[in-house]
């Protein structure tokens, strides 16, 4: 039985007089999936060096550990990514069920194309048969792990670019991807999808081989059914209205999946909420609106972020929290109001309908629902009272032989 949280009555008394139904925000609040990725828990840096930190995962064990101890405060974090090869292991069986020991599982395999000295001017869009081949031969290594570990998502983001006018033809380029990525479509497991990232710049600043959604979707298209966008909320320049390319995406039935992080000034990967929660709430409204269309989709909810200042497990947790916590918002929009609104034109009273749910405080509704799911009313108190990071700072000590990461 959940314990009795402070202010939960109240809310639920205040939304029930909304017209809220409050049994089905609590059903989807308990359903809601956000995978985190292993890549967080290690040490990790910007192009100017890799900054150690106390306790920070040294392999792909220490990483599972602590995505188990942010599932065991949130209740909402079973999944977790792996990097290839960083997260390269002799057997992956094995680690499957290692995982699983710990409560979480196994989620999205992320290839890396993108660090070995031959990916120096691209991968899938390498004029040179031989890289482009050793991709490829990387995403069958990728898919073969799927199998293994019963993964349904191979995530893929690209360096690929150029940053001189004239290095390359952009349009030969644009057919190597084709190619590969068809290749790539063909090499997944039966029941598994793959998500194909963009990102507008860096490291090729004259241009990017996949450098917008649009750019995103056809290369998805092309490859086939089982292809779909990614969206990663850092991968946008200034101003972009991201909640618009969620809702035509979702129209279109292309969008597979994010990496929420956060930005203030270009792919700043911090933490999900920290600069601007209000768009990740803009964002999830959409999503909700495509629900009550019939056009949610199958969506991968996933972090991707670089903890360079924060320490990792508690940066990890403040993110799950705020996408929490921009999710509950969107589910109390009046989809009803918000619509007379629109039909009426009044602009400032659809702004006002959805301020009414942004405004709500959904802490109490969300400690109680975490209560239900056997998880921490509060998880950022749970975790710093229960002497995790203590132990592994200590723990922690030097290098592991054959550990490989970021950092």
């Amino acid at each position: 039985m959940a314990d009795k949280i402070e202010g939960y009555e109240v809310l639920a008394g205040n939304l029930r007089q909304r017209g809220i139904n409050l049994d089905h925000v609590e059903a989807r609040l308990r359903a809601q999936v956000i995978e985190t990725p292993s890549w967080g828990y290690g040490n990790s840096g910007t192009r100017f060096g890799v900054f150690k930190q106390p306790g920070a995962a040294r392999d792909v064990h220490e990483r599972l550990a602590d995505a188990a101890k942010v599932h065991e405060v949130t209740g909402v974090c079973r999944p977790v990514a792996l990097h290839i090869p960083w997260d390269k292991v002799e057997d992956y069986e094995a680690l499957k069920a290692e995982a699983a020991d710990l409560g979480v599982e196994i989620g999205a395999i992320n290839p890396n194309v993108f660090q070995a000295a031959d990916y120096q001017f691209g991968s899938f869009g390498h004029r040179d048969p031989a890289v482009r081949q050793k991709a490829l031969e990387h995403m069958e290594d990728c898919a073969r792990i799927m199998r293994a570990t019963d993964s349904k998502i191979m995530s893929l983001w690209f360096a690929d670019g150029t940053n001189y006018a004239g290095q390359a033809d952009l349009m030969q380029r644009k057919h190597f991807f084709e190619e590969c990525l068809q290749k790539t479509h063909d090499m997944l497991p039966d029941d598994a999808r793959m998500l194909i990232e963009y990102k507008f710049f860096e490291p090729g600043f004259y241009h990017t081989d996949i450098a917008d959604w649009g750019m995103a979707q056809h290369y998805a298209r092309k490859a086939g059914e089982r292809a779909q966008v990614l969206v990663d909320l850092g991968h946008h320049a200034q101003g972009v209205n991201i909640e618009h390319i969620v809702a035509f995406l979702l129209d279109e039935q292309s969008l597979g999946g994010f990496h929420f992080n956060n930005r203030k000034y270009a792919d700043d990967d911090l933490t999900t909420g920290s600069v601007n929660l209000y768009e990740v709430f803009l964002i999830y409204h959409e999503i909700e609106n495509a629900v009550l269309r019939g056009l949610g989709g199958n969506i991968a909810y996933m972090i991707d972020q670089s903890h360079i200042v924060k320490p990792k497990v508690e940066a990890m947790i403040q993110s799950v929290l705020n996408i929490q916590t921009a999710f509950a918002r969107a589910l109390l929009v009046d989809h009803g109001a918000l619509a007379d609104a629109q039909a009426e034109g009044d602009t400032v009273m659809a702004e006002e309908v959805l301020r009414e749910a942004w405004d709500t405080d959904v802490r109490p509704l969300l400690a109680h629902v975490r209560t239900e799911i056997g998880a921490a009313a509060n998880p950022l108190a749970a975790y710093r009272s229960s002497g995790y990071f203590k132990r592994i700072a200590q723990d922690r000590q030097g290098v592991l032989e054959g550990a490989a990461s970021w950092g």
